[in-house]
């Protein structure tokens, strides 16, 4: 649309939004298509259409309601895309991209995991020079590559402190410190916050809030660990382009879906720099490079967990009442989700803790509990998610002992939303 309304074309209202899956048929040869099919399955998410394409530009592909789906001017290399091939749902996505950037711009396939090591600690270096450098451990796939690549650059010079600020899952903190202790063996202060961060959430129901908040606090935790390592003036972070993007952090015409407590929920008068050598890739990159790097399995597939914690998986105040009802709830989800075999074919589940009480019936009793809401999803790179359709039984085994073992809580329920519209987390 960008590319039509300044090159000369016309942009304007479709009679019918298009969005999810559709289908185009391809109108004409292009090296964009080569080797494809005539008919394509692809996502699509606009209300406006192209009415007229700019002089020089032909219809290469169309949609039953999107009669410019693909428009180009072949002479000078110029595409336009009216679906997202980036994403999983457009199945053959990654082969679009690949003729754009092999047979239309000239580039080859030279990028590798190793590459990319030996650019970042290349990079890491020279920004960090002859300083000291704190790495923010979470006990992720993310943190632990960031670790890793700057370990490489700097050695002993790097310091991971993993701050524990109470909003973790169920024995986290443990497997944490005791994980990164025997495979990583790097220098690791564990810093237990617990009661700073409650503190700064007490009475905050905004999700927004909550995030800035929690940003602000993990920040002053660090600086204040800082200031006991001498020289460390670098803050390393496990920043992916996903985070990026939803925070409006790169590119001015970029809506804020939500703020990462690790790009805008940063305070303006921080005093470390950052080291983001992730900030520009996806999640399964970051697997392969963690891959490369030699990381244990047991990082390198943990499901992502939000830099915020449970505080966005508990609707409303987080109380330390109520975390306690969220680990066991999720804790739940996982075991289940882990003993039928589903966990390495989900990038994420877990159990959110609603604000909604409910009336129900447990023995001769009547009850007023939480409703709990169960989320599971599939992607490859989280820009895109689908609910994943996990068979009956084990949804019933997830909300049969929650109900039984969560004393709290007296329903259950599946969350089927994909993601647009909704984001994965909830908050």
């Amino acid at each position: 649309q960008l590319i039509a309304h300044q090159l000369g074309g016309r942009v304007g209202p479709s009679l019918e939004r298009e969005y999810g899956p559709a289908r185009i048929e391809v109108l004409a040869d292009t090296p964009l298509f080569e080797g494809l099919p005539r008919q394509l399955e692809v996502w699509m998410s606009h209300g406006d259409r192209i009415e007229a394409v700019p002089p020089g530009f032909q219809v290469i592909a169309r949609s039953e309601n999107s009669p410019v789906a693909v428009m180009a001017d072949v002479t000078r290399g110029f595409y336009g895309l009216q679906f997202h091939p980036e994403v999983a749902h457009t199945p053959l996505g990654k082969a679009i991209l690949r003729n754009f950037l092999e047979r239309v711009c000239g580039c080859q396939r030279s990028w590798t995991p190793g590459n990319f090591i030996e650019e970042a600690v290349s990079a890491i270096r020279r920004q960090v020079g002859d300083g000291r450098v704190i790495c923010a451990l979470s006990g992720g796939v993310d943190s632990a590559v960031t670790a890793a690549l700057v370990h490489r650059a700097v050695g002993d010079r790097l310091t991971c402190i993993f701050v524990d600020n109470g909003l973790l899952r169920a024995g986290e903190a443990e497997e944490v410190v005791a994980t990164f202790g025997r495979t990583m063996r790097m220098n690791l202060v564990h810093v237990d916050a617990k009661e700073e961060f409650l503190a700064a959430l007490a009475e905050v129901t905004n999700p927004e809030t909550k995030r800035v908040r929690i940003g602000n606090t993990f920040i002053r935790v660090f600086e204040r660990e800082a200031r006991k390592i001498e020289g460390a003036r670098f803050l390393a972070q496990g920043t992916l382009y996903p985070d990026v993007i939803e925070s409006a952090g790169h590119g001015a015409g970029s809506a804020t879906i939500k703020t990462h407590h690790n790009v805008g929920g940063l305070p303006p008068d921080m005093r470390l720099e950052l080291v983001e050598p992730l900030r520009y890739l996806f999640k399964d990159e970051v697997r392969r490079i963690g891959e490369a790097l030699g990381l244990p399995e047991e990082i390198l597939w943990r499901h992502p967990f939000p830099g915020p914690g449970l505080a966005i998986r508990i609707i409303g105040e987080v109380t330390p009442e109520k975390l306690a009802v969220l680990r066991l709830a999720d804790k739940i989800v996982v075991e289940e989700v882990k003993a039928a075999g589903w966990y390495r074919r989900l990038w994420q589940a877990f159990a959110v803790l609603t604000n909604t009480r409910t009336v129900g019936v447990m023995g001769d009793y009547r009850t007023y509990g939480y409703a709990v809401a169960v989320r599971a999803v599939v992607a490859d790179d989280a820009m895109t998610a689908d609910w994943a359709r996990l068979p009956y039984e084990l949804l019933g085994r997830i909300a049969n002992r929650i109900v039984n073992e969560v004393p709290e809580v007296n329903r259950v329920v599946y969350d089927i939303t994909s993601k647009p519209p909704g984001t994965i987390e909830w908050e």
